[in-house]
């Protein structure tokens, strides 16, 4: 999975620190999801859409084995 969340925090101008707030979890979190090493839960990825005003998938694209094979 790739993750477009920082792309979208530096448009926003929204810095790390802010976002965690925002959403109640660490800065070190947020690093993490924006280096794709931590896949958030449902419920977090969907506060991150409300916050970018965006949809799910317009921050994460999902490769590979995470897809339903056709």
């Amino acid at each position: 999975m790739i993750s477009l969340i920082r792309e979208k925090r530096t448009e926003s101008r929204i810095t790390q620190e802010e976002l965690s707030r925002i959403l109640d979890v660490s800065r070190q979190t947020i690093i993490s999801l924006e280096q794709g090493k931590y896949k958030p839960s449902l419920v977090l990825a969907h506060k991150l859409a409300q916050v970018f005003k965006c949809t799910i998938e317009d921050l994460f694209i999902f490769e590979g084995d995470e897809n339903i094979a056709e």
